[in-house]
């Protein structure tokens, strides 16, 4: 893989433990500022309503800037948010410094996905994409436990200041490793780009997308619940077992990538169908605790192994202006997050068990499961697209199979 895949990877470590670290912080942030936990926990989904935000906005006023030059906008963003978080004096100005580096969220994983599809050759274009958020991955299974630690041993700040001197090296490595383009980018517009919007494929790429990772994250976003109340571990080990379920992700973001490159219709049905299966077994056998350990790396590895196919597929459908489709595509992985722990909490909330979101995350998949095969089997989809001759395949979207 090209040396600039790892500036962006670097990139993708920093948002990814910007995202997610506060949470393992909270009652520090929330003593320090003298707010309720349900205060605090407000810099988490006002993040995540920012991420959707950003990467709309945000990237449709950067359709006319060269790519490199808006991934480099996006980091000085992203330095300059977590340094508002570092140095603020209240809880209001921490808000603003997460909603800043929030906006940089959803641009930079939309356009640094195309970067990094330009990057390798058209049979590697999952592969690379993987390896850029190879970088999300790790910051959940590395970042966020050692955040967490540096921030309860030497104050919450000093994780910010950390998340700062990380953005900073992301800055310097896409300076210095991403190439400009050569000769001039595709012509694009924000007319262009919404123009994308026209194929209804890319909508239901992007539908696919909020149903078939929010089935994921339903699951997972009350899994402490489901490990200490139904499997029986000790809430001390659960940031082990979290660990364990990040250690999947990363594999599976890593296999997902190969295979989409090698058939991505075949792959995106396979994995979406396997994450059913996972989730209703885990939430069958989650009273036993080895086979909740297996499930819970299952539902890492599969889970994310859908992520660098979804993410190619929308581009793909949009090839010739990806840039703004790409980032809404991101913002749909954060509305499928937002929408599995809604629909999970509400099984919750109505007495259905621990294992219910389980349930819940199997279902919502499933639907999604359902909305990729309309489409596959719709015209202009993969499964009733024509063969493409092999000297034309490079200039094909690379959906086709």
């Amino acid at each position: 893989m090209p040396v600039a895949l790892l500036a962006l990877a670097i990139g993708g470590f920093g948002i990814g433990l910007t995202e997610f670290v506060i949470m393992g912080l909270l009652p520090e942030v929330a003593d320090d500022f003298a707010v309720t936990e349900t205060t605090a926990g407000y810099l988490i989904s006002g993040y995540a309503l920012s991420v959707a935000v950003g990467a709309i906005v945000l990237t449709l006023a950067l359709t006319r800037v060269p790519r490199k030059t808006a991934l480099l906008g996006l980091m000085v963003l992203f330095v300059l948010g977590n340094l508002i978080s570092a140095l603020a004096p209240d809880y209001a100005t921490m808000m603003t410094g997460r909603v800043v580096a929030a906006l940089c969220h959803g641009a930079f994983f939309g356009i640094g996905a195309v970067v990094a599809a330009q990057l390798v050759a058209p049979e590697r274009k999952a592969s690379a994409i993987a390896f850029m958020f190879g970088g999300l991955t790790l910051a959940n299974v590395l970042g966020v436990p050692l955040g967490t630690l540096l921030g309860q041993a030497a104050g919450w700040r000093s994780t910010f200041w950390a998340i700062t001197v990380i953005g900073v090296a992301a800055l310097v490595g896409i300076a210095a490793l991403v190439p400009a383009a050569r000769g001039a980018e595709p012509a694009s517009s924000p007319r262009a780009e919404l123009a994308a919007f026209r194929s209804p494929q890319v909508w239901l790429s992007i539908v696919i997308t909020v149903l078939g990772y929010g089935g994921m994250f339903g699951g997972f976003t009350y899994i402490a619940f489901t490990l200490t109340e139904v499997s029986g571990f000790a809430s001390g080990a659960v940031p082990a077992l979290l660990v364990l379920f990040g250690a999947g992700m990363v594999a599976g973001n890593v296999l997902g990538g190969r295979a989409a490159d090698r058939n991505l219709v075949r792959t995106l049905l396979v994995v979406l169908a396997a994450l059913i299966v996972v989730l209703a077994g885990f939430a069958l056998t989650a009273s036993s605790p080895v086979l909740t350990v297996v499930a819970l790396v299952l539902m890492g590895g599969v889970g994310f192994a859908t992520v660098p196919g979804l993410q190619m597929r929308v581009m793909a459908y949009a090839d010739r202006a990806p840039t703004l489709a790409s980032g809404a595509n991101i913002a749909a992985f954060n509305l499928g997050n937002a929408l599995g722990a809604w629909i999970g909490g509400l099984t919750l909330a109505a007495g259905l068990g621990y294992t219910s979101p389980l349930w819940a995350g199997a279902a919502i998949t499933a639907a999604g499961l359902v909305v990729l095969v309309v489409a596959a089997t719709a015209p202009g989809g993969e499964l009733r697209r024509p063969s493409v001759p092999a000297e034309n395949a490079a200039a094909a979207p690379a959906a086709a199979v």
